[in-house]
C-alpha cells in the first residue's frame, strides 16, 4: 500500500489525517475554499489511519468495512431487538402448557390463536430464542462490534503510545482551544508545570515543547463496553446448548417418585405433599369474589434422591440427598440444579372403584366390585361372580367435540369418562354402559345390569420445572464489565494542553478534551494564573458568535 511522507520527515500509512508524529494535517483537512486552515480539526482517532477506510481491495477488505460500520452494528441491534419483541407476544413453545388439548405446536398455536399463530409458528418466532436465524443475528452483533472494536482501538492507541510533546503550528491552531504569547519567561514556564503535575497531569518534554496528559484511560471505556457486550452475547449463544442449560417440566402427584428428565436417569423426585394456601382477608375480597381463590403460597414438599446403579442394567438404589420444601419464587437448590414450583393441578382422581348391581333393583344392592387405577388402567376385569367387565373406551378428561363425539381434553384424569362392556355370567354377549362423573347411561335402554361409582380416591398435583443455566455468571462478568466501561468513560476525560517554542520565542498554548470543555478550560486557567501565558480562547465558541 502506498505510503505518505509528511513535511517532517514521518512515514504515515495511507489514510492517515494527521501526521502521527507532528499533526499537520495530510490528507481531506486541507486546502478546501481556501478557510481550510481555520477549520478546526477532526481529533477523532487523532487521525490515525483505519483499516475500514483504507484497504477496499479482497473479500475480506469489503467484508472488514462492511461489519466495521457503526450503522451496520446498529441496524443489527434494530432487528435483534424487533425479533425479541415479537417473539414475546404469544408464549415459546417451552411455556405452551402441560394441560393444553394438544401440545404440538403445529397445532395448538393455530387452535389457540387463529391465523396470527398460524403464522407466528411458520416464521418459526414459537421456539425463537434458540432458532438458527436469531443466533447467527446475535453471532453477527458480536462480529460487528469485535471488528468495530479493532478497527478503532488498535490505531488509537498506536497513536496515543507515541504523542510527541512537538507539534505542528496548524495541528495547534485549529485546535478547538488555542492561544499565542510572545513573551512568557523559563520561570513562569516552569511555574506552569509545577501547577499541572499537582493537577496529576503527566508531563512529556521534548527540546523545551512540553504535552500534558491525563485521563487517558478514559478513551477505553467504549471499548471496554465491547467486550462486556460480547461476553453477554456469547453467553446468550452458549445459553442455547444443553452443555449450559436446560429445563424441563415434569408433572409429580402426590406419593410419587418420578425421575427428573433431562437428568439422565440420575436425580428423582418424591412428590411427600403439596400444600395450597389462599388468602382470605379484606384487601382481596374483589380478587376473591372473581376468580373463586388467590393463591397466597403453594408448596411440594419433596425429597430428591440420587440414582445409584451398582450392576449396569440393574434397578437404582435411590439414596435420599436432600428433602425440603419448594414454595412459590423459593426454588430448590442442589448439586448445580434448581427445582422450581411452576404449577399444580388439585383433586386429580386416582382411583375410581366401581359397583354392579341389577337395574331393576331400587336398592342397588352390589353384585360386585372393581378398582380401575386412572394412571395405569387395566382393560380386563374378572369378578369372582362370574361377570367379566372390558374397557373399551377411556377419556381421562371428557368433553364433547363439535361434533358431538365423546373426546378428551388432556391425558390427566379430572374429568374421567368410560365405555364399559358388561359381560354376565355364562354369557359371550355383552351389555353396553357409558360411566362418569354425573352421567350413567344405558347405550341400548336394554341392560340388565347397570354399574355405578361406590368409592374414588384423588390427590393433588404439583408441576415442577427442573432446571440449570450456567450461563448466568458469564452473564454477570460481561455486565460487570461493561458497567465499569460506562463508569471509565462517564466520569473521566481524556486531557491534553500542549505548549510549544516557535524559532522567534513565541509560545503557542493548544489544548484538546473528548468532552467536558468547561473542565479544561478551569484547568488552564487555574495553571496559567500569575503567568503572562495568555488564556486559550474557544475558536469554535468565535465562529458561532461570528455566523
Amino acid at each position: 500500500m502506498k505510503e505518505i511522507k509528511c513535511d517532517c520527515g514521518h512515514v504515515n500509512p495511507l489514510g492517515t489525517v494527521l501526521c502521527e508524529s507532528c499533526g499537520k494535517p495530510i490528507e481531506g483537512n486541507q486546502h478546501i475554499d481556501g478557510n481550510q486552515d481555520k477549520k478546526l480539526l477532526n481529533m477523532r482517532y487523532d487521525g490515525t489511519a483505519r483499516r475500514s477506510k483504507t484497504y477496499n481491495k479482497s473479500l475480506i477488505d469489503r467484508i472488514w468495512s462492511f461489519f466495521s460500520s457503526v450503522k451496520v452494528g446498529v441496524w443489527l441491534i434494530v432487528l435483534a431487538l424487533i425479533a425479541s419483541m415479537i417473539g414475546t407476544i404469544l408464549p415459546q413453545e417451552m411455556y405452551i402448557p402441560a394441560n393444553a388439548p394438544n401440545r404440538d405446536p403445529a397445532v395448538f398455536y393455530q387452535e389457540q390463536y387463529g391465523i396470527f399463530g398460524r403464522i407466528f409458528y411458520q416464521f418459526g418466532f414459537h421456539n425463537l430464542y434458540s432458532s438458527l436465524w436469531y443466533l447467527i443475528l446475535i453471532g453477527l452483533i458480536g462480529v460487528s462490534l469485535v471488528i468495530c472494536s479493532l478497527d478503532r482501538f488498535v490505531p488509537l492507541y498506536r497513536a496515543l503510545k507515541h504523542q510527541k510533546p512537538k507539534k505542528h503550528k496548524s495541528f495547534l491552531s485549529r485546535q478547538r482551544l488555542y492561544s499565542e504569547t510572545e513573551k512568557v519567561t523559563d520561570d513562569e514556564i516552569e511555574e506552569i508545570k509545577s501547577k499541572l503535575k499537582a493537577r496529576r497531569y503527566k508531563l512529556t518534554e521534548e527540546n523545551g515543547h512540553i504535552l500534558a496528559e491525563k485521563g487517558r484511560f478514559s478513551r477505553w471505556g467504549p471499548y471496554v463496553n465491547h467486550i462486556g457486550l460480547i461476553i453477554i452475547l456469547l453467553a446468550a449463544i452458549l445459553r442455547s446448548t444443553p452443555l449450559f442449560y436446560m429445563e424441563e417440566y415434569v408433572w409429580v402427584r402426590e406419593g410419587d417418585t418420578m425421575v427428573l428428565p433431562g437428568s439422565e436417569g440420575e436425580y428423582y423426585v418424591e412428590n411427600k405433599d403439596f400444600i395450597l394456601e389462599t388468602h382470605d382477608d379484606e384487601r382481596f375480597k374483589e380478587a376473591i369474589a372473581q376468580e373463586g381463590m388467590v393463591a397466597s403460597n403453594f408448596q411440594t414438599n419433596v425429597v430428591v434422591y440420587k440414582a445409584e446403579r451398582p450392576i449396569p442394567g440393574a434397578e437404582p438404589e435411590l439414596e435420599p440427598i436432600v428433602e425440603d420444601s419448594i414454595r412459590m419464587n423459593q426454588p430448590l437448590e442442589f448439586d448445580g440444579y434448581e427445582l422450581v414450583q411452576s404449577g399444580y393441578q388439585l383433586n386429580e382422581f386416582s382411583n375410581m372403584t366401581f359397583k354392579i348391581h341389577e337395574t331393576e333393583d331400587e336398592s342397588e344392592e352390589s353384585l360386585g366390585t372393581f378398582t380401575v387405577d386412572l394412571r395405569e388402567p387395566e382393560s380386563e376385569f374378572v369378578l369372582d361372580n362370574g361377570f367379566k367387565v372390558v374397557l373399551d373406551q377411556y377419556y381421562p378428561d371428557y368433553y364433547l367435540d363439535d361434533n358431538g363425539i365423546p373426546a378428551s381434553e388432556t391425558n390427566f384424569p379430572r374429568n374421567p369418562a368410560f365405555v364399559f362392556f358388561v359381560y354376565p355370567p355364562g354369557s359371550d354377549t355383552p351389555e353396553v354402559s357409558f360411566l362418569g362423573i354425573g352421567r350413567n347411561i344405558d347405550a341400548t335402554g336394554e341392560n340388565d345390569y347397570k354399574l355405578g361409582i361406590q368409592d374414588f380416591e384423588m390427590h393433588d398435583v404439583s408441576g415442577l420445572t427442573f432446571k440449570y443455566d450456567r450461563s448466568l455468571p458469564f452473564f454477570g462478568i460481561g455486565a460487570t464489565i461493561f458497567m465499569i466501561g460506562v463508569i471509565q468513560g462517564m466520569y473521566w476525560q481524556h486531557r491534553r494542553i500542549w505548549i510549544n517554542r516557535t524559532k522567534d520565542g513565541n509560545v503557542l498554548m493548544a489544548a484538546h478534551t473528548n468532552k467536558n470543555w468547561f473542565g479544561i478550560k478551569k484547568d488552564i486557567e487555574n495553571v496559567i494564573e500569575n503567568t503572562n501565558l495568555n488564556m486559550v480562547e474557544d475558536q469554535q465558541e468565535l465562529d458561532e458568535k461570528e455566523k
